[in-house]
């Protein structure tokens, strides 16, 4: 029955990596067909971030309600639908609509599957179910990739990932029966007054809760700066054409996967706060050797060095979120942990992008990092506070 489980939850993370990169793949053509400016990404990306940022922070009670299992098959149905909604919009403003309950259900899964496999797994599992989620987020641009290649329009690279989500879904659903059996249901184990949602001021007064969510924040903006500005960093700044910079800029997200592959058996040995130190260590060799002026091949070398550095960072913390605040409240916290990140994924890359445009884009390594170092700061903030050695 583990293995049964495993395999569905290992199946919902990639269900949830799978839309996130399609939108950036499919833009260029959807910019045109809408007849809006290109600029007009960043306002959908907004309102899915947004959507993700208040599900996260309802996630306590909705979990409380419906519990993990039915959280990640209703989502994993509402993402699908959302995808379906996206090929089928004419106008604009009906891809608007169609991002709100986008955003609402990642959200709610994101907080329900990761506070469920921190109280219920090893850490491995937790980096290795992060790697799916890698997995997924390549899966997506690959499917739209070839939709266009292809002779496809854009909205039927949409249409086939909706077809692909709704078949997880499905098994999803059909699964329901095996989360209850491998391992006893916390949420019937806790007392009634355990079992109440937490207001979230009173998350926001546990102690370190502020540290990790600034941890957050820093890690995920590093995240999505890296991701979204390392192929233009190269280009304009290394000199790079735009074709190469592109692959090389990929390698960050390569890195990560790969890294929290390679994680998943090094926590066997190291524990959470350890393994978090050791990628924190490899993020700074990562961005200094961006950041000093040595040839090329040792940009590249650093950005991959980066992505590993960062593979056990989010995974890692998540899964001691349990064991460091209680498992009655774990789902409160992560819900905060994950609204934090995706503020920090929503905010920062513009605010790189205005410090690119007026000052320059050989900021990128100074940018991120002086973020990692604020990342590192916190988190040893919140260590002392949780009294983790």
């Amino acid at each position: 029955m583990i293995t049964l489980l495993l395999a569905a939850i290992y199946l919902a993370f990639i269900s949830l990596g799978l839309p996130d990169a399609m939108l950036g793949s499919a833009w260029p053509s959807m910019f045109v067909d809408f007849d809006v400016p290109v600029s007009y990404a960043g306002i959908v990306s907004a309102i899915i971030a947004f959507g993700t940022i208040i599900s996260s922070l309802a996630s306590d009670r909705i979990t409380k309600w419906l519990g993990a299992s039915k959280t990640t098959a209703i989502s994993a149905l509402i993402t699908a639908l959302s995808l379906l909604g996206f090929a089928f919009s004419q106008e604009f403003w009906m891809l608007c609509v169609i991002s709100v309950p986008y955003g609402l259900g990642a959200g709610s899964v994101d907080a329900a599957l990761n506070n469920y496999v921190s109280i219920h797994f090893a850490s491995r599992h937790m980096n290795w179910l992060h790697c799916m989620w890698g997995l997924g987020a390549t899966i997506g641009p690959f499917i739209m990739g070839s939709a266009l290649t292809n002779g496809l329009d854009w909205s039927d690279g949409y249409i086939i990932a909706s077809i692909i989500q709704i078949v997880i879904a499905g098994i999803l659903f059909i699964s329901l029966p095996v989360w209850k059996k491998p391992m006893t249901d916390t949420t019937q184990e806790m007392s009634e007054e355990q079992k109440k949602p937490l207001r979230l001021k009173d998350v926001i007064s546990l102690k370190g809760a502020w540290a990790v969510m600034i941890t957050f924040f820093c890690y995920c903006a590093v995240e999505a700066i890296a991701s979204l500005w390392a192929s233009t960093y190269i280009n304009l700044e290394k000199g790079i054409d735009a074709e190469t910079a592109a692959l090389w800029g990929s390698l960050y997200v390569l890195g990560i996967t790969v890294g929290r592959a390679i994680c998943g058996f090094i926590s066997i040995k190291l524990n959470d706060v350890q393994l978090t130190r050791l990628g924190e260590g490899i993020m700074v060799i990562g961005f200094t050797l961006m950041l000093l002026p040595l040839p090329q091949g040792f940009t590249l070398a650093g950005l991959i060095t980066f992505g590993i550095g960062s593979a056990p960072i989010y995974p890692c913390i998540i899964h001691s979120t349990p064991a460091r605040f209680g498992a009655d409240k774990s789902q409160a916290l992560i819900g905060v942990q994950m609204a934090s990140a995706y503020t920090g994924t929503c905010l920062m890359p513009s605010l790189f992008g205005i410090f690119a445009n007026h000052i320059s884009i050989a900021l990128f390594p100074v940018f991120v990092g002086a973020l990692t170092i604020l990342m590192i700061i916190m988190f040893e903030v919140y260590n002392k506070k949780a009294k983790i050695q």
